[in-house]
């Protein structure tokens, strides 16, 4: 069985990887908004360069950074970054968030993030993939300080989390002063709860746009929504 995912622009190889492509990195990859058109992009926690490479796609910025500690992962990220059309605005560094925080001088008008967000001990069969998942891995507060580090003035920040962790984010963002100006919370299908928030951060406090997204109408059957937003990126979309 072949491990790597093709899209419509790019392919994944993600065999040695803990974190395989999914759902979340998807939406945020999509939905991340590049109205403020972006020159310099990271992506923090990278996996295999699946948001980065999306961001490539969509946007005309010159230089997009990723930084990934896992070692796996950061030499899938570094294959497919330079198997990808954009190799030459591509760069992934092999490096802890916040030792990459503390040592980085440059300023980012975009930055993105699909964290770990599992709070203890996962405990499943494969040990790496655990430990991608863990927020020990990243917290929150060590995150959103080296965003704060980071971001342009004028920049946003954009990250996808377990709905049931959004207030605590948007309470740790704040002490940094970062507030929210998007939030979109979505949801499997019409009956389901909602399970993932996407949040989108300025510097500056003002009014903030809130929608709901449901991404199936039914099982295999996927809303216009859904549908319009990863159009670019799925094969049969």
């Amino acid at each position: 069985m072949n491990p790597d995912f093709q899209f419509k622009e790019f392919r994944i190889r993600q065999e040695r990887s803990a974190m395989k492509v999914g759902t979340d990195g998807v939406l945020l990859g999509a939905w991340t908004s590049l109205s403020h058109h972006p020159d310099t992009i990271l992506d923090i926690g990278a996996g295999t360069g699946l948001i980065a490479l999306m961001l490539a796609q969509r946007s005309g910025a010159e230089t997009i950074d990723a930084v990934e500690v896992e070692g796996a992962a950061f030499e899938e990220c570094v294959e497919n970054f330079e198997s990808s059309p954009w190799g030459d605005r591509l760069f992934c560094y092999h490096a802890g968030f916040a030792d990459f925080a503390r040592e980085i001088e440059d300023r980012y008008e975009l930055i993105v993030s699909n964290p770990p967000y599992f709070e203890s001990q996962v405990g499943g069969a494969d040990p790496a993939r655990d430990r991608a998942r863990q927020l020990a891995s990243l917290p929150f507060d060590i995150l959103l300080h080296g965003v704060g580090q980071l971001l342009a003035p004028t920049g946003r920040f954009s990250s996808i989390l377990p709905f049931a962790a959004e207030g605590a984010f948007l309470k740790e963002a704040d002490g940094v002063g970062l507030y929210p100006s998007r939030i979109t919370r979505v949801k499997g299908n019409p009956k389901a709860p909602i399970k993932r928030s996407l949040l989108e951060f300025t510097r500056e406090a003002g009014p903030c746009e809130e929608h709901i997204l449901t991404i199936e109408k039914e099982r295999h059957a996927y809303t216009p929504e859904y549908t319009a937003l990863t159009r670019d990126f799925y094969l049969k979309m």
